[in-house]
């Protein structure tokens, strides 16, 4: 089953790999014996379903994602693996979309008002006034 990221990028399923493991949290006996917990791994590096363009800005955004190229997404919230399979999937495709969404409009700086800065000091006071009446009181 191929990953649908958008009309224009498809995922071929021979490019994902799969590895199962028992996972934690709810099922009793069930999960001790079945291996729900599924890492969906697809290797950024290697895809030929991306152009070098796409290759190069995913690399530069998920970077801190990726291990070695790879970007690994597990999913363990159900029972079964089948619907953790599905989650994975929804996750991965999120994870790619939002590595090729464009940047939004760039933030003009703008400085703190009059008020704010009045408020956050006045609120640094009253912290510093807690603190002090903590103190042991001073011999004098």
């Amino acid at each position: 089953m191929d990953l649908d990221i958008s009309p224009q990028l498809r995922i071929p399923s021979s490019e994902l790999g799969w590895r199962f493991s028992r996972s934690s949290g709810p099922g009793g006996q069930h999960a001790n014996t079945s291996d729900s917990r599924v890492e969906l791994i697809w290797n950024i590096a290697d895809s030929k379903a991306v152009s070098d363009e796409q290759r190069q800005l995913l690399l530069s955004r998920l970077g801190s994602r990726l291990t070695t190229g790879i970007l690994v997404v597990s999913a363990s919230e159900q029972r079964s693996q089948l619907r953790n399979r599905e989650i994975a999937l929804d996750k991965l495709a999120g994870v790619i979309a939002a590595g090729l969404a464009p940047e939004g409009p760039p933030r003009r700086a703008t400085k703190p008002t009059r008020g704010s800065k009045r408020r956050r000091l006045a609120a640094k006071q009253r912290r510093s006034d807690v603190k002090a009446q903590r103190r042991r009181p001073s011999a004098e």
